[in-house]
């Protein structure tokens, strides 16, 4: 996909942040099909930045939370949003 594509269709996806920024759904993304590759590493070489996620609280994994802790080692959770600075999409 070329930059004015890529540029289109997050605009298009996209709403704005409190940031003054905006910020687009990894889902939203992945579903406009094969050129998800192309979108994603347009918005790091735009210095978007993945938004973070609320850390888990302690004894808030519900009925068999206890289950989870014997799991061995925990991977990285994907980022749900991305979030674009400000004048990005200008």
């Amino acid at each position: 996909m070329d930059d004015l594509a890529i540029r289109a269709l997050v605009a298009r996806l996209s709403r704005p942040h409190r940031s003054g920024g905006h910020v687009i759904e990894r889902s939203s993304i992945l579903a406009e099909g094969t050129g998800s590759a192309d979108v994603l590493a347009w918005i790091a070489d735009h210095d978007g930045e993945p938004e973070a996620a609320a850390p888990p609280r302690p004894g808030q994994q519900g009925l068999h939370g206890s289950h989870f802790h014997d799991r061995g080692p925990v991977q990285a959770p994907v980022p749900r949003r991305y979030v674009l600075p400000p004048g990005t999409l200008d």
